[in-house]
């Protein structure tokens, strides 16, 4: 059978041009997440099945790439279903083994916890621009922090990232599942029923009211509860405060932190924010986890044309561990779409010049390689990135070559 020289399909070998701007973001996420007091950690990139199949993750749970049983565990002739050949999978996001690893360590962290987790994820996805199976998610998350400090904390950290990486004119949108759901009962909707609304309603961007309202039809919703869940949607945009509207039309079915909780959050955000961005209330975000509990957020970039990062806060995902339900809020960066779009437009590192090739002929006598050897040295010493290599054939085409690689100033060293 012949070795095939590509990789599989939906993931992606990286040449170092991609390579060095792929380690200076996360070299750059790393220390303004730091600043912010956010710890690293770490966890496995393969997670029990039962906690990736737990009906936390949305369609992600069928996207899971499962893990046979090793050994004299895997007994295939006996097997009668999937549970008794498979015990593992490669985790598709990096919440689930957050919530698995904080319940395990929790009295061995300060409270509220701040995380920072940067790691390879895996779906079985259908690969497109800026998607692949194998993909890197940068998630950061506070645990413990019941007030809406976190989300502030999350929002600034997030942005701030995203000014030093010369992003501006992006739109941070926001949202409450409990405004979703106090909506969707106030037009007369069962709750059994939610997650079927906010699956068209996110659809709202691309169908539009009307097809809003004629997809909920098809899905045999009463035509007066239709009328009046979308109309709620148009008279708020009328209105000019869409938090005011909701406040005075829901009262008594909205609890009553959840508008002042995003007045907050909003103006705290505007109030300390880095760069130019704007932050909207949008009342038809969803966000597809079926584990957010309250606030949702999401970035989008006109570069991309959709969403380059998103979160929200989870409350209830941590007790499914423990018993006990821990606050908890995290946002996670599109790591990939971001390299996509640096990359896409040519992106040069800051500080990234001055890298020297010294470009040795062949044959070499040994004291003169010597010299060579201990010049390059004093240059590292200084800080100075310096490649000695030997010298093709082609030097034109050799130094082309490495100046994709960022060298900029070369020497040659004879053999005479």
């Amino acid at each position: 059978m012949a070795l095939k020289k590509k990789p599989v399909k939906g993931m992606k070998d990286m040449l170092p041009a991609e390579m060095q701007v792929r380690d200076y973001v996360t070299g750059l996420i790393k220390e303004t997440y730091k600043s912010f007091g956010f710890s690293p950690i770490e966890t496995p990139c393969v997670e029990h099945i039962e906690n990736l199949c737990s009906k936390q993750g949305g369609d992600n749970e069928k996207l899971i790439f499962k893990i046979m049983k090793r050994g004299e565990k895997l007994d295939l002739q006996r097997a009668e279903s999937e549970s008794d050949v498979t015990d593992s999978g490669l985790r598709y996001d990096l919440t689930v083994p957050l919530s698995r690893f904080y319940s395990n360590h929790a009295n061995d962290l300060p409270s509220p916890f701040k995380a920072l987790q940067i790691g390879s994820v895996w779906r079985a996805d259908q690969p497109q621009r800026g998607r692949f199976r194998q993909f890197v998610q940068c998630d950061i998350d506070i645990l413990g922090e019941a007030g809406c400090l976190a989300e502030i904390e999350l929002i600034l950290a997030t942005t701030t990232l995203l000014g030093k990486l010369n992003f501006s004119d992006f739109k941070v949108r926001i949202n409450e599942r409990r405004i979703l759901k106090a909506m969707a009962l106030y037009s007369g909707f069962a709750e059994e029923q939610f997650d079927l609304v906010f699956i068209i309603l996110d659809k709202m961007d691309k169908i539009g009211w009307d097809g809003v309202k004629a997809e909920l039809a098809e899905a045999g919703f009463d035509q007066e509860r239709v009328e009046r869940y979308v109309a709620m949607f148009t008279e708020m945009e009328s209105s000019g405060d869409g938090l005011c509207y909701l406040e005075e039309k829901l009262a008594g079915t909205l609890e009553e932190d959840v508008i002042d909780n995003l007045r907050m959050i909003q103006a705290s955000v505007e109030a300390t924010k880095a760069g130019q961005f704007e932050l909207a209330f949008d009342p038809t975000l969803v966000r597809g986890m079926s584990y957010y509990t309250g606030t949702i957020f999401e970035i989008e970039m006109p570069q991309f044309g959709s969403s380059v990062a998103g979160g929200g806060r989870y409350d209830r995902m941590i007790g499914k561990f423990t018993g006990k339900d821990v606050p908890a809020c995290g946002f996670s960066i599109g790591f990939e779409r971001i390299i996509t779009i640096l990359m896409e437009q040519g992106f040069e590192i800051p500080g990234n010049s001055g890298k020297k090739a010294y470009l040795v002929e062949k044959k070499m006598p040994k004291e003169k390689l010597c010299e060579v050897l201990k010049e390059a040295k004093a240059e590292r010493e200084k800080g100075t990135q310096v490649l000695v290599t030997l010298m093709n054939k082609n030097k034109k085409f050799q130094k082309e070559q490495l100046m994709k690689e960022g060298y900029t100033e070369f020497r040659e060293f004879f053999n005479r």
